[in-house]
């Protein structure tokens, strides 16, 4: 097997590749990844993709894609072939990013959430002594009876209203409350200030990297008291009959008394409503609170997988 550069490659050289990647995220988490496929064709085309492709046979076999941005990496798919996936055919491809990525003074972080990758993919690889692994749960809930769901404790405290771009201010430092000190912004540090947030809805509203974003399903939740926005649950569609919960998180004011729950509720019946007949969300395994609250509602972990994130290098 020999490792190439992505920008040496024509598009169509991928085409079988992400034909098998395509089929593999629908049979096994239900997702269609058809737009992200055509973007990474796209930019192999325009040559303006960093990254590696595997080569084997004269074929291309597997491949791993990055982006940087403020001094950050992120490395944004990995896939390789069911015929020659194994550790070490993705630690190939992992291996020559991260060559690039921890040369001195080129980033300060590398972030990654690759959910095909083996587990074993980023381990004894350079820059292993840097690298710190989260476990995350994929899950996923059957929707039929969602609306016997009762409401939570907070319905009579919050007012919900649709997601527009003008809730995104207050929305984002929501966010930035909300994951002060978690274990969530250790794994994405845009979670760490408002400005990151900030990015962060942008990203989540404007790209399919978590499905097409869905307005109908995403909501704002304020607390009548006070008047403020306290909660935030925004979703997209990542199917026909698929709908996904990107991000749902609350105020530290008002953590424990089921906004998040309501949030969560309103916006499973939403997608119920469009016609969607499962849901499926990510979260960190180690936030037990969150799980143990995914699972009331009827989520069931479908696949693990780990996030990885390369500082202090």
């Amino acid at each position: 097997m020999q490792v190439l550069d992505l920008r040496h490659l024509r598009a169509d050289a991928l085409d079988s590749l992400l034909a098998e990647e395509v089929e593999h995220w629908r049979r096994s988490l239900h997702w269609d990844f058809r737009a992200s496929a055509d973007l990474v064709r796209r930019f192999v085309g325009m040559r303006a993709l960093s990254g590696v492709a595997l080569h084997s046979g004269g074929r291309t076999v597997g491949y791993c894609y990055y982006v940087t941005e403020d001094r950050k990496g992120l490395i944004g798919d990995l896939y390789v072939c069911d015929e020659f996936r194994s550790a070490e055919s993705e630690g190939m491809l992992l291996s020559a990013v991260l060559d690039v990525l921890l040369r001195p003074g080129f980033v300060r972080r590398v972030e990654s959430q690759p959910m095909m990758m083996l587990e074993a993919s980023a381990r004894d690889l350079r820059g292993a002594a840097y690298l710190k692994t989260f476990e995350r749960n994929f899950m996923r809930m059957d929707l039929a009876g969602v609306e016997n769901l009762p409401e939570g404790a907070a319905f009579d405290q919050i007012e919900l209203e649709n997601w527009q771009l003008s809730w995104q201010e207050e929305s984002a430092h929501v966010i930035a409350d909300a994951y002060y000190s978690h274990v969530d912004s250790l794994i994405n540090d845009q979670y760490r200030s408002v400005a990151g947030a900030r990015h962060f809805l942008t990203n989540i509203v404007q790209y399919p990297g978590c499905g097409t974003f869905y307005a109908p399903a995403s909501f704002v939740a304020w607390h009548r008291e006070s008047r403020r926005v306290c909660g935030v649950c925004l979703s997209s569609m990542v199917a026909r009959e698929v709908g996904h919960i990107t991000q749902v998180c609350v105020s530290p004011a008002v953590k424990g008394t089921g906004v998040g729950y309501e949030l969560m509720r309103t916006a499973l019946q939403s997608f119920a409503a469009a016609g969607c007949r499962e849901a499926t969300l990510t979260v960190t395994a180690s936030n037990a609170k969150a799980v143990e609250l995914y699972e009331r509602l009827g989520f069931r972990t479908m696949k693990r997988f780990h996030a990885c994130v390369w500082e202090g290098f």
